[in-house]
């Protein structure tokens, strides 16, 4: 479930909540009984892990016209480099 921050309009206590998508906004302070606002800030974002790469969210259809040239030039530089040490 979410947690949401509220703020008071008239005493200024700050504070979270956790609540379903499905609850109504709280409209009353805890502490005065003055109005809330829910207060919107950034989202915090996390990426864990080795890393993204470009290739990751694309499809095998999509990468094999679009890498057939890297492919092809993979494998040239293979077979010269193989070529070369013989």
């Amino acid at each position: 479930m979410p947690t949401y921050s509220y703020k008071c309009t008239e005493c200024g206590h700050a504070f979270d909540i956790v609540q379903s998508i499905a609850d109504a906004s709280l409209t009353a302070c805890p502490n005065c009984g003055g109005t809330l606002r829910k207060v919107f800030g950034l989202t915090g974002v996390t990426f864990n892990g080795s890393g993204f790469y470009r290739t990751d969210s694309r499809s095998n259809t999509k990468s094999g016209s679009g890498d057939s040239s890297k492919s092809s030039s993979s494998s040239a530089s293979t077979g010269s480099s193989a070529s070369s040490t013989s």
